[in-house]
């Protein structure tokens, strides 16, 4: 600073120093046309490089959650052991003597929805006559259930099945 090389200003205690701009060579408007042509080129360059290198990145990501070959080879040899077992079981399957045959199949369709309709009926009987005895009866439903040892399909987690 003494010697005039940089020059110093100071704010209450801080001093600041920066160099003196006046022993520079001052720039031409021509120069600085070039400069900022020379800037303008070179930020084009940046964001080309760039947007080149974000294209770079997406792409590799893109091959990184890919298989590669080997696995690839290995899944197809996987899903082709998988398709040969599946065969195997459907020809077994289509090959077996025990078929239910659709009249039998509807025999026992037919035989349920008749199990099921007077499992309803009788549940429904058996309500309504508890029901009846319980609006006398000075206990609550459960009480009066464990006194005389009812279950019902609900303790026992059961549930009809649904009509078909």
């Amino acid at each position: 600073a003494q010697q005039g090389r940089v020059r110093e200003k100071a704010y209450g205690k801080q001093k600041i120093y920066f160099a003196d701009q006046e022993q520079l060579p001052a720039a031409s408007d021509a120069e600085l046309r070039g400069l900022d042509g020379e800037i303008a080129a070179l930020s084009a360059t940046v964001q080309a490089q760039q947007q080149s290198c974000r294209q770079m990145e997406a792409e590799l990501k893109d091959l990184n959650s890919s298989m590669t070959t080997p696995e690839l080879a290995r899944e197809i040899e996987q899903l082709r052991k998988d398709c040969a077992s599946y065969m195997e079981k459907l020809e077994r399957i289509k090959s077996a003597a025990n078929h239910v045959t659709p009249e039998e199949k509807e025999k026992v369709c037919s035989e349920q929805k008749l199990y099921c309709k007077e499992w309803r009926r009788r549940k429904r009987m058996a309500t309504e006559l508890l029901d009846a005895i319980l609006e006398g009866y000075p206990k609550s439903k459960k009480q009066f259930f464990e006194e005389v040892g009812i279950e019902t399909d609900e303790d026992h987690n059961v549930t009809l099945p649904a009509a078909v």
